[in-house]
């Protein structure tokens, strides 16, 4: 497929590619510089990195559409508007014809341009349709910041207004401290009769947003959350168990989607492994053994990696392969990409058909939170 020829090309040259792509955006379209954070060491492969991701699954129509719904809508919270969807196109394109050389040529510009038409045009369709019942963002206030460890906190917000979510999915968020910079937590319970939304966030080297949430935000402090996103949702018609595989901070949607089932009031088994780099890592395993206690349908096994002395020693895809088989059951998983990545494989050589497995690795690849 010519496309893919052109990104085996760009691969190597991603960096100076993006670079280009962002000089000849703010050269040529000066006004577009304020949707970007003044600092753009983080936010430079995002745009351009979705673009080509997009490109390269475009015959993946069903992921595709769900993805690229998600950023349509996500992108209102920048003040895109579908007049600014030609002008990066043709910054791609000259991107592409500069960095490309050897596969550019009138029939790889024609599939792009292709490409990049339906693509633009479900991510257009997506916001209109969203603007007609949703905001652009929600203020939400912090009404309650506990810190777990010394880099792990639990941050409960109060949205301005209702925001509709389902258990599994997650939320942007923008922080006072640094405006347009955008990173993406999950959930960490189904929707509650108060309306308040809680999040695990993880202190990371260099992560603007998730040092600020953990280590300077407090109560009163007001953030931004963008749109609800992802597809890790319970299907409720299925009577299969549910195979729930949550790594570090990835547990927070794992317990939300207990809860779901939970609320819903059919008993499906539900198997949770809690994986973790040491004992202290289980920052939420208590909750999770109360939830043990009470659901009877319910199993949690905590997994960690150094120095255990709690629950299973070693790595997490390890474990949830050894206590297999899982050809009865759903996958669910959240956490670092590579965790994923071993746990697909991991769950596909215990039986589990690789389509019955849920996790949003797809856009974790470019929006993976900081």
């Amino acid at each position: 497929m010519v496309i893919r020829r052109t990104l085996a090309e760009i691969e190597p040259v991603s960096h100076q590619a993006t670079s280009y792509f962002y000089a000849l955006l703010f050269l040529h379209n000066p006004q577009l510089r304020d949707m970007f954070p003044a600092a753009m060491d983080a936010q430079r492969d995002r745009l351009f990195g979705a673009l080509l991701l997009a490109a390269e699954h475009i015959d993946d129509t069903v992921t595709l559409t769900d993805y690229l719904c998600n950023l349509g809508r996500g992108h209102r919270k920048y003040g895109t508007q579908s007049e600014h969807y030609p002008l990066v196109g043709e910054c791609l394109m000259s991107a592409l014809e500069r960095y490309a050389p050897r596969s550019w040529g009138p029939e790889a510009e024609a599939a792009w341009v292709r490409a990049y038409t339906a693509i633009s045009q479900i991510m257009i369709d997506a916001a209109a349709e969203d603007e007609l019942h949703s905001p652009p963002w929600w203020y939400a206030e912090i009404v309650s910041h506990e810190r777990r460890t010394s880099d792990v906190a639990v941050v409960t917000v109060r949205t301005d207004q209702p925001y509709p979510y389902r258990a599994g999915q997650y939320a942007s968020v923008e922080t006072p401290w640094w405006p347009r910079v955008w990173r993406y937590y999950s959930f960490a319970s189904s929707p509650r009769p108060d309306g308040l939304l809680s999040f695990h966030v993880k202190a990371v080297p260099a992560g603007w947003v998730s040092r600020s949430l953990v280590h300077r935000a407090r109560r009163g402090d007001v953030v931004k959350l963008g749109p609800p996103a992802g597809s890790m949702t319970v299907d409720h018609t299925s009577s299969r168990g549910l195979l729930c595989v949550g790594g570090s901070t990835g547990i927070a949607p794992i317990k939300a989607l207990v809860e779901d089932v939970a609320q819903h009031g059919v008993r499906r088994e539900v198997e949770v492994f809690f994986g973790a780099q040491r004992d202290a890592d289980l920052y939420d395993l208590d909750s999770f053994l109360e939830l043990e206690r009470r659901l009877p349908w319910l199993s949690v096994r905590p997994v960690v990696a150094q120095y255990a002395t709690r629950g299973f020693a070693g790595q997490l895809p390890d474990a949830v392969k050894e206590f297999g088989p899982w050809g009865n059951f759903d996958g669910y998983l959240s956490g670092p990409p590579q965790m994923i990545r071993k746990s697909v494989d991991a769950l596909v050589s215990a039986g589990m058909p690789a389509d019955r497995i849920r996790h949003d690795f797809l856009g974790t690849l470019v929006t993976s939170g900081k």
